[in-house]
Order: structure tokens, then C-alpha cells, then sequence
């Protein structure tokens, strides 16, 4: 079911991404493309606002929308009819979002630069915040919390929500995403789904004003948007099909792994999914688990086509050659299924989380582990992040000087102003110094 990737015999700083290009699987996500197919819609959304955005719900969605914004009673409704154990379970995964990402709030910080001149760092919440939630093959609520809890935490004063319409629920987002929405406080959601959704969260309509960041997860035409529209508004990564790597030696179990495989898998046909191990007694032990739960799986045509697409088992030397290959194709989601688990997790550099030990996995961290399920992918785990309370604030900082230690400056602002050619900037700093107090 699983190809088989043999990469005995290579040294671990042999394994870089680099000489890994073309080797490991990952499906291709042609952003670039996307964004020329998206950019005209992004700029009909900007021209003509929500007549505009009706047309494309329409033409995509096949719902005509009288008006974008979710009723109040709407959002009321959902929640009334939410399932109580479902309820449960959402409160508990914000209260466990709330949690970590309260931890990752920092106080003003102010440094002494030099006798009288100090620097003040803060971290500033932005006004208003758009939040995406996809639809497609499947519901997301967990997605509300994700994105709607740090947005929260960092102190964000307007949280505007857009979920794809669907005309079997009369128009409007799947009823658990109002519900979870209703549920969290928030009250302005919009039946708008992918590129002209962030169009309209972007450049603003009659029916909602522009907002300061987007975030969320999306199909490609969702990520093409963002790259279209960063600059006007900002954005976090461009999320992209699933992904999971598994570090698993012969102490891991083969039960564990497959199920963990086919989980990931689930999610779409385009999913990826390695098993990187040194041991090829595991991998045989893992294949022939896939081979029963596969049979059994509730979505087991995307399972499949996930599996035999743009996934596999690699064989390694040892464990540091498989932490080397996870770092080369930096995923989504880290599992190390293996002895000193927690240990080998500190050694990771590129992942947008991690998950060690036998009983911590992706699903966890999907919906209850407290850390966020937005996660970079497509590699991009070598530069960013996952969705943090960050992206919902900015640092200013602020500068205050006395005037003897501004003097103290002036030989240093007056080689770099001559450097640069630059002597109004010398000239703004001499004035203080030499004019007499006031």
C-alpha cells in the first residue's frame, strides 16, 4: 500500500533536503498559478464590493445570497440545537486553547540602551481580525476555535468569520461552524467561501468592513488569495493539503502508527504521509495493519488514494539519519513514536508541531491539546510557524531620550548621516544639542 523509500546507507548530514528533492513524496500545490486565477476575482471584490462577492457565491457556491452577514437568530438557532456532547467538547478545547495561548502573551519590555535612552517594546493588538473556516470535504468546527481563541487572547476588539454557504443548510455555513461561533461570542459571521471571501474580509463591503488580518485554512484558491492580498492585509501561511511524518523505531507499535497514518489520511486524497523508521521488520508489521484498517476505514477511497499517492515508509540507518529526513521535508505534523521520545523532540528543527511519546497524537492536537491545529505545510515549516496569538498582534516600540544622551550620539549620527549623504538627519539631532533650553 506504501511505497518504500530505502535510504540505508546514507549518513544523516547526507540527508538534506537538498539531495532529497524529488525523493520523498508531497502532493504539489501550485500557488503561483492559483493566484492568477484568483487575482481577478480579488480585484472585481476590491471595484464592485458585495455585488461582486454575490456573483461568485453564486457562480461557485450555487447559493444567491440576499446578504453576506449570517442572521443573528441564525447563529442562535445552531447553538440551540448543538449536540450537548459536542458543546462539551468545544468548550473544553477553548478552555485548552485559552490556556497555551495565554502563555504566549509577553508584557512591555524595556531595555537600557544607555544612561537616558531607553527602548520600550509592546505588543499591540490589531483592531480587527477576518477568520477563515473552510468547508469542503468535511465540517470544521475545531477550525472556529483555533483561529477565534488566539484572535481573543491577543485582545483583538472585532472577529469577523467567513465559512463557505451551502445550499442544503439554506445557505448558510454548516450549522456546527455557527454553533461553535455562537458558542465562542462571536457574532458576525458570513456566508462567504474562497478567494472572493478573503477579497471581501480584505478590501471591505457594505456589508463588512476591511479587517486588519486574515487567518485560516483553505483550499488553493484560499492560499492563492492570500498571496494576492498580503501587503493590503496581513495573513499567516498558506496552508495546504495535510501532512504527517512518523519517527518510529522497533519500540513503537504497529497498531499506533497505522491508525495514525489513516487518521491523516482522512482528510483528503491529497494528503501525505510518511513512516520514516531503521527498522524494516516495523515497516512490514505496519503495512499489514494498514492492509486490515484500510478495509475498515469510513472514508476509505480518500484514505487510499492518500495512501498510495504521495506517501510512503522510508528505511533509515538509525535515528539520527530519520531525524535528518524529517528536517528535510519539514511537515505539518511530527510524530516520534520511538525511546526518548521527548529528547528527540527537543532535536527537531523544522516541523509546525511535534507530538512524542506512544500517546500524544496528531489527534490530540487537532482538537485537544491546547496547541493550535493551523500548522504550516508544504515544507513551509522551514520558515513558519503555526497560528499563534503573533499574527493578531504587532511590536512598537518606543524610543525616549534624554537630551545629554542624545549629545552622546551626535559623533555617531553625524559619521552615519555623512555616510548616506543624509545631513538633515545630522542636522535634526544638532539643533537639539546646541540650541539652549527652553
Amino acid at each position: 500500500m506504501l511505497a518504500m523509500i530505502d535510504l540505508r546507507g546514507r549518513a544523516p548530514r547526507e540527508l538534506t533536503r537538498a539531495r532529497l528533492h524529488g525523493v520523498l513524496p508531497r502532493a504539489v500545490l501550485d500557488v503561483a498559478t492559483a493566484a492568477e486565477q484568483v487575482r481577478p476575482v480579488c480585484e472585481d471584490v476590491r471595484r464592485r464590493g458585495a455585488a461582486a462577492v454575490r456573483e461568485y457565491t453564486r457562480k461557485f457556491d450555487g447559493v444567491d445570497l440576499a446578504a453576506t452577514r449570517v442572521p443573528a437568530d441564525a447563529l442562535d438557532e445552531a447553538l440551540g440545537k448543538l449536540d450537548e456532547d459536542v458543546r462539551t467538547a468545544l468548550q473544553e478545547a477553548a478552555r485548552r486553547t485559552t490556556l497555551v495561548h495565554k502563555s504566549q502573551l509577553r508584557g512591555d519590555t524595556t531595555t537600557t540602551v544607555a544612561g537616558g535612552l531607553t527602548v520600550t517594546g509592546r505588543f499591540v493588538p490589531v483592531s480587527r481580525a477576518g477568520v477563515y473556516v473552510p468547508g469542503g470535504l468535511t465540517t470544521y468546527p475545531s477550525s472556529v476555535v483555533m483561529n477565534v481563541v488566539p484572535a481573543q487572547v491577543a485582545g483583538v476588539d472585532e472577529i469577523a468569520v467567513a465559512s463557505p454557504p451551502q445550499a442544503s443548510h439554506g445557505g448558510l455555513p454548516h450549522p456546527t461552524v455557527l454553533a461553535a461561533c455562537a458558542l465562542l461570542g462571536i457574532t458576525e459571521v458570513h456566508a462567504v467561501g474562497g478567494a472572493q471571501a478573503l477579497a471581501m474580509l480584505a478590501y471591505g463591503t457594505h456589508e463588512c468592513a476591511p479587517v486588519d488580518v486574515v487567518t485560516g485554512p483553505g483550499n488553493v484558491y484560499v492560499a492563492a488569495a492570500k498571496r494576492v492580498l498580503r501587503g493590503v492585509v496581513g495573513t499567516d501561511g498558506e496552508n495546504g493539503p495535510t501532512e504527517i511524518a512518523i519517527i518510529a523505531d522497533d519500540t513503537a507499535n504497529p497498531a499506533y502508527l497505522a491508525a495514525d497514518l489513516i487518521a491523516q489520511a482522512e482528510h483528503d486524497p491529497l494528503a501525505a504521509c510518511l513512516l520514516i523508521t531503521p527498522d524494516a521488520g516495523l515497516a512490514g508489521r505496519v503495512e499489514a495493519e494498514l492492509a486490515a484498517r484500510v478495509r475498515a476505514a469510513s472514508h476509505r477511497e480518500r484514505v487510499e488514494r492518500s495512501l498510495a499517492g504521495q506517501s510512503a515508509q522510508v528505511l533509515t540507518d538509525g535515528i539520527d539519519a530519520a531525524l535528518a529526513v524529517a528536517d528535510a521535508w519539514a511537515p505539518e505534523h511530527l510524530e516520534i513514536q520511538a525511546r526518548d521520545a521527548g529528547e528527540l523532540a527537543r532535536r527537531v528543527r523544522n516541523a509546525g508541531a511535534v507530538f512524542a511519546g506512544s500517546f500524544a497524537p496528531v489527534s490530540l492536537g487537532d482538537y485537544l491539546a491546547g496547541s493550535n491545529h493551523v500548522l504550516p505545510t508544504g515544507g513551509s515549516a522551514r520558515h513558519s510557524a503555526g497560528l499563534s496569538v503573533l499574527p493578531f498582534l504587532r511590536l512598537i516600540n518606543v524610543v525616549e531620550c534624554t537630551r545629554d544622551a542624545l549629545a552622546v550620539t551626535l559623533p555617531h549620527v553625524a559619521a552615519l548621516g555623512g555616510a548616506e549623504d543624509l545631513p538633515a538627519h545630522v542636522a535634526a539631532v544638532r539643533a537639539r544639542i546646541t540650541a539652549d533650553m527652553p
